[in-house]
């Protein structure tokens, strides 16, 4: 078979991969305009893919007791480049909006994208690294009922952060609809409210870099000339060495070699479907957020954290019964299913 038919058998085999985010899906969605399709699936599918990615990094994390999550990252990002890589070289994707006008020939560059692109994701990139690693500080001092609820504001950020870098703007009702999710988040963690400045100061400099990345998705995708695709290898392509930089000085390259299952077959496969999930979410959050907003993907990430709980006391059990906290996350899932109502029909 000739390669030229083998490429169009993958086509057909890789629909989604193979069509294109045209120019008119990377603008951000006017206020009021109502969700696609293709955007719902998105959304649905992000969702899916995080609590699957949940998962297998908990089992990693805890079955196995791995201690480096930084390392964990750093395997995924290596992945998804790889498969990147592996993907546009056979010429099944491409990473520029409307085909390979603005892409460099594979065997001149490795970076497959114009240094000046690649220069102009840097505030994405930047803004994703730095996410990961204030989002790990901030788990060390404080509890997980008060984390959750401080990291739920996180739509608040998003929405001023939407304005200020691509002027979006919201109706009336998803406006109220982000004032339930965060109403939900405070009454869920009421009980846990106790103050520790560093520890606060640091979620909310988690919550910027979250809601900076989500709107740089939206403003840089509109404005760079990459698809999906294109934003997430240039994301890799930066943040990959950035961050096995900082492992390195942190000394989790050595504890990662002298981990005693580190060749275990079962850890191998738990990395390996967690390696394939982070490129699945990966290209989800892309994907959701220019089709639809950085703010729809926060509220996905909120009430992807509802379904999160429930699988988890599904399978583990061990929640203890608190009624201030039922009511809290009742309210953050009513908040989310309000705004995916407003979303679909335009409100």
């Amino acid at each position: 078979m000739a390669f030229a038919e083998r490429t169009e058998t993958k086509t057909t085999l890789l629909p989604l991969l193979h069509k294109q985010v045209g120019n008119d899906e990377l603008k951000p969605p006017p206020a009021g305009s109502a969700m696609t399709k293709k955007g719902a699936y998105a959304a649905v599918s992000y969702m899916a893919s995080a609590v699957l990615l949940l998962m297998f990094n908990k089992a990693a994390l805890s079955s196995y007791n791995f201690p480096c999550a930084n390392v964990i990252t750093l395997f995924q990002i290596m992945c998804s480049c790889t498969l990147l890589y592996a993907l546009r070289r056979w010429k099944i994707i491409s990473f520029t909006v409307g085909g390979e006008s603005q892409s460099i020939s594979v065997g001149r560059s490795m970076i497959l994208v114009p240094f000046k692109t690649l220069v102009k994701t840097l505030p994405l990139a930047l803004s994703y690294l730095f996410y990961m690693v204030v989002t790990m500080e901030s788990v060390r001092g404080i509890n997980v009922p008060m984390y959750t609820t401080l990291r739920r504001t996180t739509v608040a950020f998003t929405m001023i952060a939407e304005y200020l870098l691509t002027g979006q703007t919201h109706s009336p009702f998803v406006v109220a609809s982000v004032g339930m999710i965060i109403l939900g988040a405070v009454v869920a963690g009421s009980r846990d409210l106790s103050f520790d400045t560093y520890s606060y100061a640091v979620v909310f400099v988690a919550n910027i870099c979250t809601a900076l990345y989500l709107a740089f998705i939206a403003r840089i995708g509109k404005s760079s000339g990459l698809n999906t695709f294109g934003l997430m290898w240039c994301n890799g392509v930066i943040c990959g060495p950035l961050l096995l930089l900082w492992i390195t000085i942190r000394g989790d390259v050595e504890t990662t070699l002298n981990f005693r299952y580190l060749f275990s077959f079962g850890f191998q496969c738990v990395m390996l479907l967690s390696c394939i999930m982070a490129f699945l979410i990966n290209y989800f959050v892309f994907l959701n957020t220019t089709l639809n907003s950085a703010l729809t993907q926060t509220v996905c990430g909120n009430l992807k954290d509802v379904f999160s709980i429930g699988v988890g006391w599904f399978l583990f059990g061990g929640l203890p019964y608190d009624f201030l906290n039922i009511v809290g996350q009742s309210l953050g899932f009513m908040g989310s299913c309000l705004y995916a109502y407003c979303k679909l029909h335009g409100k």
